[in-house]
C-alpha cells in the first residue's frame, strides 16, 4: 500500500508494527501435543482474551480456565469455556485479587498427567494482584508511587514480587504437580522472563534485598511495605522460589512474541516506500525527556529518504498534574528540540493503544508542530513541566487513538526525514 503523505506513512508503519505482535498465529504455533489429562487455562495481560480465543479456536472444546485483562481490552469474539475477567491496571483493585484467588483456585487439585497453559503479556503484574505481608491499599499507593518515580519496570516488578502471592515464581508452585507452559507475550526491554508480568511462573532471581535497595533509590515512603520487605532480609518471610527450585523442573516459559518483530515488520513498510531504514534498537530505555534529546540529535543527522526506528520503554517523572504518558512527553520534548527541523517526521505510540492511563496511543511531530501550537496559543515548556503533553497534541489534532489493540510489545517510535525530489 502506497502512502500519499509523511503522516499517512508513520501511521501505515505503526499498524504494521502492531499487527506483526499479535499473538494469535503465535499462540497456536506453540501449542504443545494435547496432555492425557485436563487442560487448563490460565493467564493475565492486555493480550489475554486474544490469546485465550486463539487456545479455543485451536483445540475446541479441550480447554478451560480463567484469564484477567484491563477493564475494556475484552475482545468482541466471545469465548465459551475460558473466562475473562477484567480488573485495574496499573493500579491494581479488588476486582483484581478476586480474579487472581480464581486463578489460583483454578490450578490447585490437579494432577501430573494434567498441563496448565498459562498465557502471559504485559499488564499482568497489576492484574494478577494478591497483596502478601501488606494490605490492597498499602499496595495501591506503592505502585503510584513506583510509577511516578521513574522507575523502570524491571525496578518495580522486583518490588512487585516481594509483596505478593503469585508473582516470582508463585504461580508455578501453587500448579504443582502438573506441568505448566507460559505462553508470552513481552513487553519488556530485553524480553526477560522474570520481568515480564513479574514472572509468575519464572525463577525469582530477586530478593527482599534487591526490592529495599528500589525503594531507597527512588526515596519511596512506605513504612508497612519497607517492614515487610526487611522481614524478609532476615528470613521472617518466606523467599520466593529461586533458579534450580525443584518446583520449576516440569515448568516451561516459552516466549512467543518480542518488540523485535514488531520493528522488523515497521521496518518492511518503510524500505517498501523507498526509504534507507536503519537497524532497529528495541531496548530503548530511560527517562522519556533524555530519550528525545538523544534522539532528536540523531533525527537532525538523517539524510533525505533515510528512517530511525526504536523500541523499548522510556519512562516519566511525575512532577506536574497534567495528562499524558511516556510517548507523548517523548513527543512533545522531541519537537521543542528539533525546532522545526525541515523534513522531520515523527511518531511514538504504545502497541497495546495506551499510552500511560489516557486514551490515546501515542502523537505525531510533524517540522510545524510549533508553528501551529504558537498559532493556537500553546506553551510547549508550560505544558511539558506540568506532564501535560495530552493537552499539548490533542489541541493540534495529532494525537493517535486506536483502543485497546489486543497485544503489547512496548513503544515504538517512528522518525524519519522526507524524501526529496531529483
Amino acid at each position: 500500500m502506497q502512502a500519499d503523505t509523511p503522516r499517512k506513512l508513520l501511521v501505515l508503519t505503526f499498524e504494521a508494527a502492531v499487527e506483526a505482535a499479535q499473538p494469535d498465529r503465535a499462540v497456536v504455533e506453540h501449542l504443545p501435543p494435547r496432555p492425557m489429562g485436563r487442560v487448563v487455562v490460565v493467564g493475565a495481560g492486555k493480550a489475554a482474551s486474544r490469546m485465550a480465543l486463539a487456545v479455543e479456536d485451536a483445540w475446541q472444546e479441550t480447554a478451560s480456565g480463567v484469564v484477567i485483562t484491563p477493564y475494556g481490552h475484552i475482545g468482541e469474539d466471545g469465548l465459551r469455556r475460558i473466562r475473562v475477567l477484567e480488573a485495574g491496571h496499573p493500579i491494581p483493585d479488588q476486582a483484581g485479587v478476586e480474579a487472581t484467588r480464581e486463578v489460583l483456585s483454578t490450578v490447585k487439585g490437579l494432577t501430573s498427567d494434567d498441563l496448565v497453559l498459562c498465557l502471559i503479556s504485559g499488564g499482568g503484574s497489576a492484574l494478577l494482584s494478591l497483596p502478601h505481608g501488606i494490605s490492597l491499599g498499602q499496595k495501591m499507593e506503592l505502585t503510584k508511587l513506583l510509577l511516578k518515580s521513574g522507575a523502570t519496570i524491571g525496578e518495580l516488578n522486583t518490588v512487585r514480587k516481594h509483596v505478593s502471592g503469585v508473582k516470582g515464581g508463585r504461580l508455578a508452585a501453587a500448579a504443582q504437580p502438573a506441568q505448566v507452559l507460559s505462553l508470552i507475550v513481552s513487553d519488556v526491554v530485553g524480553d526477560d522472563l522474570s520481568v515480564i508480568a513479574s514472572g509468575p511462573t519464572v525463577p525469582d532471581p530477586g530478593t527482599y534485598a534487591d526490592a529495599l535497595a528500589v525503594l531507597d533509590r527512588y526515596d519511596i515512603d512506605a513504612p508497612s511495605v519497607r517492614a515487610h520487605l526487611e522481614a524478609g532480609v532476615i528470613g521472617d518471610v518466606d523467599e520466593s522460589p529461586k533458579p534450580g527450585a525443584t518446583i520449576f523442573r516440569r515448568v516451561e516459559n516459552r516466549l512467543i512474541v518480542t518488540a523485535a518483530q514488531a520493528l522488523e515488520a515497521a521496518a518492511g513498510v518503510l524500505r517498501a516506500q523507498g526509504f534507507d531504514t536503519q537497524a532497529a534498537d528495541d531496548r530503548i530505555e530511560g527517562e522519556s525527556q533524555l530519550v528525545a534529546l538523544d534522539c532528536a540529535e540523531q533525527a537532525k543527522r538523517l539524510l533525505s529518504g533515510q528512517a530511525s526506528l526504536t523500541g523499548g520503554e522510556t519512562t516519566v517523572i511525575v512532577r506536574g498534574k497534567g495528562r499524558g504518558g511516556p510517548n507523548l512527553e517523548f513527543l512533545l520534548t522531541l519537537a521543542m528540540a528539533l525546532r522545526g527541523e525541515p523534513g522531520i517526521y515523527a511518531l511514538a505510540a504504545d502497541t497495546d493503544g495506551i499510552d500511560g492511563t489516557g486514551d490515546a496511543a501515542g502523537a505525531i511531530v510533524t517540522p510545524d508542530t510549533l508553528e501551529r501550537a504558537a498559532l493556537r496559543g500553546l506553551e510547549p515548556q508550560a505544558l511539558l513541566d506540568n506532564n501535560d503533553a495530552y493537552t499539548f497534541f490533542s489541541e493540534l489534532g495529532d494525537l493517535i487513538k486506536t483502543g485497546p489493540t489486543g497485544t503489547n510489545v512496548n513503544d515504538i517510535r517512528i522518525i524519519f526525514r522526507q524524501q526529496t525530489a531529483h
